[in-house]
Parts: structure tokens; sequence; C-alpha cells
């Protein structure tokens, strides 16, 4: 009887050992996975003619909604566009979107100032809605999905431009506009490690 309570509990043991190396496995993997996604993304401007799926598009406006925002505000706002005649029409106005016409969806990326902060402050909308975009781009290169970030604000005569192709109130405001769809060929990132870039403690010449 005590040996067979023995083997119980060396056997309940070992289970224990090896679901908490199976769980620190994955932890691992997961997180290999994530820095495997920041270091291969890359800005896709050629796509294939397939449907980026719904549920998709909703994991990538989730993915930008999880992105850190200064006192909780979460100024942003978003657009998505997936008709074709208004992906041809971002194409035809913007020489830096000309990518938009072969793009199955387009997501602009705005702020709404009645979110925003007075005074000095005001221009943290930015850091919010950048730290968006980028939760949406690496969201949409982890789904194997090719997009690029084309910037509007703070060049008046884009945001002008983008205002009055989207109907926006005046209290939306334009940052960028990501076209999105499904990469066409294969596509590399760039290698822009620079150690000379990086300082500790104190800006030395």
């Amino acid at each position: 009887m005590k040996h067979s309570a023995f083997l119980s509990i060396m056997a309940a043991a070992g289970l224990a050992l090896a679901t908490y190396s199976c769980s620190c496995d994955k932890q691992e993997t997961a997180s290999s996975s994530t820095i495997e996604d920041i270091m291969t993304r890359t800005s896709v401007r050629a796509y294939t003619g397939q449907e980026v799926e719904s549920g998709k598009i909703d994991t990538l406006l989730r993915a930008a909604m999880a992105a850190p925002t200064a006192a909780n505000k979460q100024p942003w706002r978003f657009v998505v566009i997936n008709e074709k005649p208004m992906l041809d029409s971002i194409s035809a106005n913007f020489h830096s979107m000309s990518m938009a016409q072969n793009a199955s969806v387009a997501i602009v990326m705005c702020g709404d100032s009645n979110d925003f902060f007075e005074g000095d402050a005001r221009e943290y909308w930015v850091q919010d809605v950048s730290a968006a975009t980028e939760n949406l781009l690496l969201a949409a290169h982890a789904m194997k999905l090719g997009a690029v970030w084309c910037g509007i604000y703070p060049i008046p005569d884009n945001v002008a431009k983008f205002s009055k192709l989207l109907h926006l109130p005046e209290n939306i405001i334009p940052m960028a506009c990501v076209c999105i769809g499904y990469p066409d060929g294969a596509t590399t990132p760039k290698d822009k490690w620079k150690p000379e870039n990086i300082q500790y403690n104190t800006w030395k010449e």
C-alpha cells in the first residue's frame, strides 16, 4: 500500500514537472516568435488579388487598440476602406500611396481631438496613434499579410485632402494610411542595426 502511494506521488510530481516544462517551452516559443516578427517585419507595397478576411481585419484593429496610450486617453479612431473605388481614389490622389489600388484594404489611423490633452501635452495623440499603427503592422506581419505605413499628418495639404475624401468631421484628424494585402512575392527586411546610434547614461561625443 505504501509502495503504491509512493508511486502515485512520484507520478504526480513527474506530471507536474512535465507540465511546467511544457509551459516554459510554450512561453519561450511565443517570446521567440514575437521577437522574430519584430525583426522580420518590413514594408510591403505589392499585393496579390486575394481578399483579406474580415476576421483578420478585426484582429488587426484589436491589436491596434491594445497599444499603450497616455493616461488611457485612447484618442485613436480608425476608418476601414475596403471598397475598390475608394482605394483607387487614394492611389490616384496621393503619389506615395499608389499601392492602394492593389491593396485589399486600407486602414486610416486617426486621432479624435475631443480626447486630446490640453496645452503642451496635446501632441501626445500622435504618439498614441503611432503606437497603435505599429501594433497593427506587427499583427499584419504575424498573420502573413503585407502592409505599409503611409504618412498623412502633419502635412496640412494631405490632412485636408484625406479629410475631404473621407468626409471626416473637424475633430477627426487622419495621421496615417496603412495599405494591407497578401504579399505578392517574397519580402526582405532591411538591417537597421547601428550600434553607433546608442549611448548609455549620458551623450558622449
